[in-house]
Parts: C-alpha cells; structure tokens; sequence
C-alpha cells in the first residue's frame, strides 16, 4: 500500500493547515471538521451506553460506581459526564501529539469485563477495579516505550494487516446493523432479519439510503447530512408517535435512546474523577488472577488498537508500503496514556474506537478531526441532552457504509498463497462472528505460524509473531487456566 500523494505547502496556509499538515495531506479544514464531527456521531453513543454497563454493577461490597446500593440517574450523570471527558481530553492528545484521525473513549467489551468479571469479585470495589485499569494502561505504555508495542506491530506481514482491515469492516457493518436493530437474534439461528415494520427501521433504512445517494453523486459531506437527516426524522417521529425505546417497553422502539428533546444544557458532576485505588485489588485477590485478569485487558487493549490504527490508515491511504502508518509510535503511546486515563476517570480502559473510519470515510485525514472530535465529547459533558438526540438508527448507516468502502482493500490479499489467505481468511471472518477484533487478530495470527510450521518454513516466521501468537494462545485459554489454578 502506498502513501497517499502530498501536495508541498502553499503560500498562505493557516497556522492549524501547517500543524496538522491538512494540506499535504491532500485534505480540508472543511473535511476534517465533517470528518471529525461523523465520527463523533458514530460513537457518542458511548456516553448513554458506558453509564448502562458499568454504572449498574455492584461491586464486591454491593456498591454501584458513583455510591449507593442501586444506581440512580445522579450516579449515571456522574458516569456519563466523566465518559466524555476522558475521551474528550484523550482524542484531542490523539490529534495533537500523533496527528492522526483516530477517536478513543471507554473500549466497549472491556468495560464489560471491568464490570462483571473484576468490580464483581468478592470485597472488590470500584476503586480497586479501576485501580487495575490504571495498571494495565502503565503496562502497555513500557511496552511502547521499550519499542516492544510497535516492533510486534511492524513484524505483522502487510497482507495480514491488510486482512485485519477487512475483517473490522465487516466488523463496524455488523455493528451498524445490530445497533439499528436491523439483524436481531434469530428463532433457532444465530441472527435474522429484524422487524422491517417499525419507525426506527425507518430511520435507519432512510439513513443508509441517503447516504448511498449521496456518495454516488459524490456530495461533500454525505454521511453527515445523512445522520442529521435521520436524526431530523427521528426527533419527528418520536415526538409526534411517542415510539420509546425497547428498554421501555415497546419491542418496536428505538434501540438505546429514544431521540426526546430535553433542554440543552446540564452542569456535569465530575466527581469519579480520581476515584482509583492503585493496589487495593492485591488485598482481595490472589496475585495470580490479579495478573491474568490484567493481561486479559492488556491483550485486548494492545491488539484492538493495532487493527483500528490500521484499519483508519487504510481507509485514509495513510500507510506506508509496509501498512505501518505514520508516527507509530506517537498514536501508541496516546493510546496507551488513554487505558490509563480511563482508570484515572473511572470509566473503564479508553481505546481508538473503530468508528473512527467513518470520519476517514467523511474526508478526514489528519488529527485536526480528532481535535474536533474531542472538543465536541467535551461539550457533551455540558451538552448531554443535545447528543441524546441522535438514537443508534441515525448513526448505525454510517457504520454500516464504510464498512463497504473497507471491504474493497480486499483485493490487496493474495488469496492463491495458502500461506497467507487462510491466516487472512480467519482473520476476516472471525472478527465478526465473534464480535471481537482481537480474536480475529488472534486467529489470524497463530493459523500463520501454524501453517508455517506445516510447510518447514519457521525460519520466515519473525521473532516477534511467535511471540505474539503465543500471547493468543494463553488468552484464549485463560478461562481452562484459571480453572486448572482453582481461580
């Protein structure tokens, strides 16, 4: 894969165009601001869905996050507020430092395994599982510092990162489906169709229309006028049909958040922030599983961002002729600094969020998207009831798009070389059967050097793949280790 053209810097360029090289990068002030806004849309769901999972937990003592025995709208505040502001701070360090259009806020998935598997254990509490958040963010951040992160990066085989991109693009476009409620769990299969007579279908199905009109006719700006289109018409609808949500009872509502207008403006409770107990895990827990439960974290963590970094690079023509995308390291060491701010926030582990394509699909080439996109989280810690507007149909069509402008690097894939496209294959496809981009990354990696090794050729297999495929064997059989430890 080649590096996009550059174009040398023109006289009279602006401060921010030579910072964050917009023009070389053969991009807009104007697209990076779309761009920056659609990835904002496509993931700020994240500030009503961080608060539903880890806001409802108890902990060991039988304490939910933010105080009290049951979680209670102030608590969720509480959560909601400090959700975006860590993601906020964190991909604007992500445009600044690393110039690079990629969004990070708490990684869905690792949330959910700070809430059930670890703030659940006996006499654990909040503090603690967060403490271990914090933890496992120093951990990754030696790893990019020794060089370590990047070099295991960089021993990765081109074909495979390029794998690894397809694979989260049909990823994100099961995502975008099964947010807007258009594959659900089937009767006797594992997914179907959903209900296509409902009005949020509607929206979805108007979304996703548009913005294929839209593209075709190469309008500037597609998906998001798409978005704010169907969030226009979702708004109308919700207001004059009083649809709800699924959660409130009508199985035909809207997915997560019913788009009701409900003020602007809200004064943010920011008092999670710091509420992290470093090493109080180590006097509930066994130093054994203190260690597996951060190396489980610190696996997903590592990989996920690998094949995001990717992922966006490609979509942007961004990578070099090897798939490495520029700055490297910078975008590692703030994704790294942002696993560990997410425990310093108490909001869970925040990494680069695979939305982030959706911006790159919009036009978006530099970190002054993230900028935007970071400032925008920030003003949702004032500005709550505005992002509540847009529901998970509005957004899901730019998902599920992008997903189709992904999926097209897959002719880049040698798929005569069995050495190469069965690894690449089980990469693809794994990630969304499992919904999980670390297992498909995982699956991809130890069938290469099995497969190597079948054909007597281990010695073209890099130092760091061994390493990496043997960290995937003992993730994916930590539950049997556990077990076998009495854990």
């Amino acid at each position: 894969m080649a590096n996009q053209t550059t174009a040398p810097p023109a006289p009279g360029q602006s401060a921010i165009d030579r910072f964050f090289k917009i023009t070389e990068r053969g991009s807009t002030i104007g697209a990076e601001v779309r761009g920056g806004l659609v990835t904002f849309f496509a993931m700020s769901y994240i500030v009503v869905l961080n608060p539903l999972i880890i806001g409802t937990v108890q902990d060991g003592t039988g304490q939910v996050l933010g105080g009290g025995a049951e979680a209670t709208p102030e608590t969720l505040g509480m959560v909601a507020a400090a959700t975006a502001l860590i993601a906020g701070i964190v991909t604007i360090a992500m445009g600044v430092f690393a110039n690079y259009p990629l969004a990070l806020a708490a990684g869905l998935g690792l949330n959910a395994v700070v809430a059930y598997s670890i703030a659940g254990l006996p006499n654990v509490t909040w503090a603690d599982a967060m403490g271990l958040v914090v933890i496992e963010g120093i951990i990754i951040l030696v790893l990019v510092l020794t060089g370590f992160r990047e070099a295991v990066f960089k021993a990765v085989p081109v074909e495979l990162k390029t794998a690894i991109s397809v694979g989260i693009g049909l990823f994100i476009t099961l995502v975008g489906f099964v947010n807007a409620g258009f594959v659900v769990p089937g009767a006797g299969t594992v997914v179907a169709l959903g209900n296509l007579g409902t009005w949020p279908i509607l929206v979805f199905v108007v979304g996703l229309v548009l913005t294929i009109v839209l593209f075709v006719r190469k309008v500037r700006g597609a998906m998001l006028v798409a978005i704010i289109t169907a969030t226009v018409l979702a708004v109308v609808l919700e207001n004059t049909l009083h649809i709800g949500t699924k959660a409130g009872g009508n199985p035909n509502g809207f997915n997560l958040n019913a788009p009701v207008f409900d003020g602007v403006v809200t004064v943010p409770d920011l008092g999670l922030i710091g509420q992290f107990s470093l090493l109080g895990s180590f006097q509930n827990i066994a130093a054994v599983s203190v260690v597996l439960i951060v190396f489980s974290l610190l696996i997903a963590d590592f990989f996920d961002t690998m094949g995001t970094m990717v992922a966006v690079g490609a979509e942007g023509k961004l990578l070099d002729a090897e798939g490495n995308p520029p700055r490297t390291r910078a975008i590692l060491v703030v994704d790294s600094v942002a696993a560990a701010a997410g425990g310093l926030g108490s909001v869970s582990s925040n990494t680069a969020y695979v939305e982030s394509t959706t911006g790159v699909g919009a036009g978006a080439r530099t970190g002054f998207a993230s900028v935007v996109t970071g400032v925008a989280f920030l003003l949702a810690t004032f500005l709550s009831p505005v992002v509540a507007l847009v529901p998970y149909e509005a957004a899901a069509p730019a998902l599920v798009f992008v997903g189709y402008l992904m999926m097209a690097q897959v002719a880049g894939i040698s798929w005569k070389n069995v050495e190469i496209a069965i690894p690449a294959f089980l990469t693809i496809v794994i990630m969304p059967f499992t919904y999980s981009i670390a297992d498909g990354i995982g699956a991809g990696f130890i069938a290469f050097v099995i497969i190597k090794l079948a054909l007597g050729k281990a010695r073209q297999i890099h130092a760091l793949m061994w390493v990496a495929a043997a960290m995937f064997v003992v993730y994916f059989t930590l539950e049997p280790i556990q077990a076998a430890l009495g854990l």
